[in-house]
């Protein structure tokens, strides 16, 4: 029952999250770090942006096997359905919010702003869920184990790589910079605030239920 419980909480915190990758992409603001690839790539190729996001996390999980080799657990391997789940949820809810079109600057911080609500809200389900974590925090977590390095330093210079990535390959392509605006800024600053207060009431339900 307990694991039910889990895996429930679980696709929960995906659902959330993924609407509010649907409502950054939908602001044109830039999309949060974590993101940035995956939109990029779905403007330059026949790829959607769910698609694009898992193949992104199963080089994670690949790059996560190369590093941790036989301390890599099998467990771990669930990471591969949770990414497709996670894809595939991404593009439902572009499509559910497809008719929505902010036609303001002001409209458009609406929808940045509700996707980092949701986004932080996402991850803190994620993380409470107590079953199995997204690829992408996954990949970190293996960077500090084999380097040694602190989960926040290491968060940061994550970050970092995937927004210049997603600039280069933008760059590279279409000789301009797509999906990278001040709303990515504000994601990389506001999700983890908002994900660290979500957690507050999350993290007293997780441990009395799940």
């Amino acid at each position: 029952m307990i694991f039910f419980k889990r895996y429930f909480f679980l696709f929960l915190g995906l659902l959330i999250m993924s609407f509010g990758v649907a409502f950054s992409v939908k602001a044109s603001l830039g999309t949060s770090p974590i993101s940035s690839v995956p939109y990029v790539v779905s403007l330059i190729s026949p790829l959607t942006v769910g698609i694009a996001t898992i193949v992104m996390h199963i080089i994670f999980i690949l790059i996560q096997i190369v590093l941790l080799r036989k301390d890599f657990k099998v467990v771990q391997l669930i990471q591969i359905p949770v990414a497709f789940i996670f894809g595939y949820l991404t593009d439902f809810s572009l499509w559910t919010i497809r008719n929505i079109n902010p036609n303001s600057y002001s409209g458009q911080w609406i929808l940045c702003i509700v996707g980092i609500l949701l986004v932080g809200t996402g991850v803190s389900f994620e993380v409470n869920s107590k079953a199995s974590t997204l690829a992408g925090e996954g990949v970190i977590l293996a960077i500090c184990n084999v380097f040694k390095v602190p989960f926040p330093k290491t968060k940061i210079g994550f970050d970092i790589t995937l927004v210049v990535t997603a600039a280069l390959i933008s760059v590279l392509f279409t000789s301009r910079i797509s999906g990278i605006r001040e709303g990515t800024v504000a994601a990389a600053i506001f999700v983890g605030m908002v994900a660290k207060l979500v957690n507050i009431p999350l993290k007293k339900f997780s441990e009395k239920y799940l």
